[in-house]
């Protein structure tokens, strides 16, 4: 397995207190801001793509790793959930705090294809 590219990104869930939902837009943030055409620049198919996605968040147990499977349309996705990120309390103490989930993408590839 070679890897090729990583990617990071930030996303939040504001009022909902809603780790899965600041991981997923963590995860469009890191591919929304690029184009990136790997498969083909090395004549694999997209669904060869081996995608490593790293999340940290306050409260792990609480992301659905499945729903975050899903934001990617082709390749093989390994998704690992650990602490990190921030909850940030709202100034007068009430309701949800602001989440913030970061995430690193690793996209890489089998360079060695069997004939």
């Amino acid at each position: 397995m070679q890897k090729l590219l990583v990617e990071f990104g930030m996303g939040t869930s504001l009022r909902r207190g809603d780790y899965t939902q600041a991981a997923r837009r963590a995860v469009q943030d890191a591919l929304w801001h690029n184009s990136i055409n790997l498969a083909e620049l090395f004549g694999f198919d997209k669904e060869d793509m081996h995608i490593t996605l790293d999340v940290g968040v306050q409260k792990p147990d609480a992301v659905d790793s499945q729903a975050l499977r899903e934001v990617f349309p082709y390749g093989q996705v390994t998704v690992n959930v650990g602490h990190g990120g921030l909850d940030v309390a709202r100034p007068d103490g009430s309701g949800n705090p602001t989440i913030m989930a970061n995430v690193a993408l690793s996209v890489g590839f089998d360079m060695e294809r069997a004939t």
